[in-house]
């Protein structure tokens, strides 16, 4: 006789913070978009959180090309944080935010402690806006960026100036992982008012075209990415979750190099409450599908009622 019972589905939902994401798949900054730019591949409302593009005060044009270049197992990046600015952000973008019906954390890039305020502040005002996401290590542009990322005082000031201009603001920091200790730059982020922290960014890398021996990227350098980046990623979450964020209870969410199912996973094992999908969304859109998909059809076969018992669940 076959089991007549039907399958309990098991709960993809995970608490970060004061929202409840029905799933742990979230996009990564600079990869999707602002808001639908990729719904006829993702339905983007299906899925737990979306991260916008990253905004600047003013709309930046970015790096000369060339801006992306694939390496194995991955590419290089030196977009430099092109966008269409605070002021086109706000007029276009937050009345179609508004009908995502999913929360939406906006990535905020600058490159002084002035303009990371101005901007935090004009976004605070609007409800639709789930929180920000502060970008303070982007490798990608000549000014700011990784400063922030490995100056801890710098942490402390810049993300303490936030809370106090927004203090009602959800504020996720991503940290950069060109840090000798990750633990630090969490530990400065969280005692400065961080809400929760997302990790890890880029890495900085490059690529030289041998034919003319010179750099491939107009910029020299850029952000590496993708599945070559994921086993240091992991290292890093867990090593912040067991040394910093547990005892702090900050939720952290994990970044670099995921594909599927079985990644992602890694990650929430390691000590990550949600994920970002970044990279492979370029040359497989529907990855963040298939990930929950494979995700649902983990706890089934492991008999897991809910999918935050894994958070953290490392042996």
């Amino acid at each position: 006789m076959t089991d007549s019972k039907p399958k309990i589905k098991p709960d993809l939902s995970v608490q970060l913070g004061p929202f409840m994401l029905s799933n742990p798949v979230m996009t990564a900054s600079g990869t999707c978009g602002y808001t639908y730019e990729l719904n006829d591949f993702v339905p983007v409302t299906q899925l737990g959180g979306f991260v916008t593009k990253s905004i600047t005060l003013k709309p930046r044009k970015g790096n000369p090309p060339q801006r992306t270049v694939e390496t194995a197992s991955g590419m290089l990046n030196a977009i430099g944080l092109a966008n269409i600015g605070l002021e086109k952000f706000c007029t276009d973008r937050i009345p179609e935010i508004k009908t995502m019906g999913i929360p939406v954390f906006v990535n905020v890039a600058e490159k002084s402690l002035e303009r990371y305020v101005e901007v935090s502040k004009r976004l605070s005002d609007y409800e639709e806006i789930a929180g920000i996401e502060l970008n303070i290590s982007c490798p990608n542009v000549k000014e700011g960026g990784v400063h922030f990322g490995s100056d801890l005082k710098a942490i402390e000031e810049l993300v303490a100036a936030i809370k106090k201009a927004c203090p009602k603001t959800y504020l996720i920091v991503k940290l950069t992982p060109s840090v000798t200790d990750i633990t630090l730059p969490a530990k400065a982020a969280i005692h400065a008012g961080a809400d929760c922290l997302s990790l890890i960014n880029t890495l900085t890398g490059m690529a030289i075209d041998i034919e003319k021996r010179k750099p491939i990227l107009g910029n020299r350098t850029g952000g590496l990415s993708g599945p070559a980046i994921k086993p240091i990623a992991i290292r890093m979450v867990n090593q912040v979750y067991e040394n910093v964020a547990k005892e702090a209870n900050i939720p952290l969410i994990g970044i670099g190099g995921i594909s599927c199912a079985s990644d992602a996973l890694e990650f929430m094992i390691a000590g990550a409450t949600a994920v970002q999908v970044g990279t492979t969304v370029f040359t497989e859109p529907g990855c963040m599908m298939r990930t929950i998909k494979g995700m649902e059809d983990y706890l089934i076969r492991h008999k897991i009622a809910k999918i935050s018992d894994l958070i953290g669940s490392l042996k």
